[in-house]
């Protein structure tokens, strides 16, 4: 650990780390992201995601048929999408524990923070515009629905920034708080984030927005990560001293 890590945690006017506040916090991060997917799969209906090659008829008929499920997602996200800052927060704290220092940390909060707006809260609002008003010309209709199927699933940049900025982080941290593994499953997102780029080009077959490539690798990949970071975070947790801080 370095000096200046080892001052802050045994600074007496420092502020020290609660175990009851570090454990609730552990357990928002589940809770939110499985509300995220209830409102995404089930209300939503973004995941599976719908066709990207259909026409004006079929998308003004899709928002007329899920018209009260995509509204109630929205209020729904709206109430709980402070949970998703809460969820990177709390890596981002482990992650100022790494020697690897909080550069690495603070990219990976913004690239998150940043890449919520168009994967999380455009999406919303898009879809959520779409089904208020049915009355709206079919075209403007098709183009919310286009525009918010794109943001959701093409908001690669930022998310491979701070995929990107984790991994780096967890190779050269000498404090082992994340396994080595986790990093080189980290390179994995950032991979899928590059190979997602061809939904923009088509708009059929694997590599558009609900291709097998661009769609679902990118979720299985997605999934599996979510989960092995979620444990990981439990151990890091429950081996973090009590009393004590990571350096600002």
């Amino acid at each position: 650990m370095s000096v200046d890590a080892t001052i802050a945690d045994t600074d007496p006017s420092a502020p020290p780390a609660s175990k009851r506040t570090l454990w609730i916090v552990l357990w928002i991060f589940p809770v939110f992201f499985g509300v995220f997917g209830i409102i995404f799969v089930l209300l939503f209906r973004v995941i599976p995601p719908p066709r990207p090659d259909v026409g004006v008829e079929y998308i003004t008929h899709y928002f007329d048929t899920h018209r009260t499920t995509i509204l109630i997602g929205l209020g729904l996200l709206c109430l709980v999408c402070g949970g998703h800052t809460v969820a990177n927060g709390f890596v981002t704290y482990h992650m100022k524990r790494m020697t690897s220092g909080s550069t690495f940390a603070y990219v990976y909060m913004g690239g998150l923070a940043i890449g919520a707006l168009p994967g999380m809260f455009l999406v919303a609002v898009c879809w959520g515009a779409a089904a208020l008003r049915p009355e709206r010309e079919p075209r403007i209709i098709a183009l919310l629905y286009d525009l918010g199927m794109l943001s959701f699933n093409g908001s690669l940049g930022c998310f491979a920034t701070a995929y990107l900025a984790f991994a780096l982080a967890i190779l050269v941290d000498k404090n082992q708080i994340f396994p080595k593994w986790l990093a080189y499953l980290t390179i994995w997102q950032v991979v899928t984030e590059v190979i997602a780029t061809q939904m923009w080009q088509q708009t059929s077959g694997p590599f558009a927005w609900n291709g097998s490539i661009a769609f679902w690798l990118a979720v299985i990949v997605f999934a599996v990560w979510l989960n092995c970071q979620f444990m990981l975070l439990k151990k890091a947790t429950d081996e973090h001293l009590a009393g004590t801080r990571p350096p600002d």
